[in-house]
């Protein structure tokens, strides 16, 4: 099979809960979906509507409780923390909070992605993120913290940090919540622009209408139930 059309995630017949015994209420009803390599999938509904929770369940931060959710063919229902720290070393994630650490430089803060990775060399891992950041159009800001960033920027930088290590997919919540509308832009340009030359799949949860057009498919979800899948690759 040819990477551009490797399956990525393949989530079969998912349902969640959360709660115990009588408080238990279902947040998931029968999620099926596929997210092949190089596709931008946005996520769009209501607040409370459950994408989060999927958005978590992808990325192995939270336990699959029924049905079958692969990430390159590795089960993720019943695996060992062992292995999901394994599937999270290739999956970036980027928040609506860029997460960045105030006492770290732009650079030390993509270069702390890397450092899951130990086989690479120190020298290598700093040469990479400061390549990252000259691909985010940051590489006059390496040496900066992020509280002499603007919103914008500090996106940038999480961007970086989640490119880095080349992942094989970017799982974004909100990530032009706080942006206004030309930074949000610019941010998600860039996501598009960086994961199609690594062929990664990106995920994104958003409720910004600005962006949608960059979406191969938009997928919707209310109350739980995916219930419209708009495809514009074709």
């Amino acid at each position: 099979m040819s990477s551009s059309s490797e399956i990525v995630v393949l989530a079969r017949n998912i349902n969640h809960y959360f709660g115990q015994k009588l408080l238990r209420s279902q947040i998931l009803f029968d999620i099926n979906l596929v997210i092949k390599s190089g596709e931008i999938v946005i996520l769009t509904g209501p607040s409370g509507s459950g994408k989060t929770t999927l958005l978590t369940l992808i990325g192995g931060l939270r336990s699959v409780q029924e049905g079958s959710l692969k990430f390159l063919g590795w089960e993720l229902r019943g695996a060992s923390n062992e292995q999901l720290v394994k599937v999270r070393r290739q999956i970036g994630y980027i928040f609506q909070a860029h997460n960045l650490l105030d006492f770290l430089t732009a650079r030390q803060n993509v270069q702390m992605s890397l450092e899951l990775h130990r086989n690479i060399p120190n020298l290598e891992a700093r040469l990479k993120s400061e390549a990252m950041l000259h691909a985010v159009k940051l590489g006059h800001k390496v040496n900066y913290y992020p509280t002499e960033l603007s919103g914008g920027q500090k996106q940038r930088v999480a961007i970086a940090r989640a490119l880095v290590s080349q992942p094989k997919l970017v799982l974004a919540d909100e990530p032009t919540a706080a942006l206004d509308s030309k930074s949000g832009r610019d941010v998600v340009t860039l996501m598009q622009q960086l994961a199609k030359e690594q062929g990664c799949a990106i995920l994104m949860v958003t409720h910004d209408n600005r962006v949608l057009d960059i979406a191969d498919r938009i997928i919707r979800i209310e109350d739980g139930r995916l219930i419209k899948n708009q495809d514009f690759s074709g």
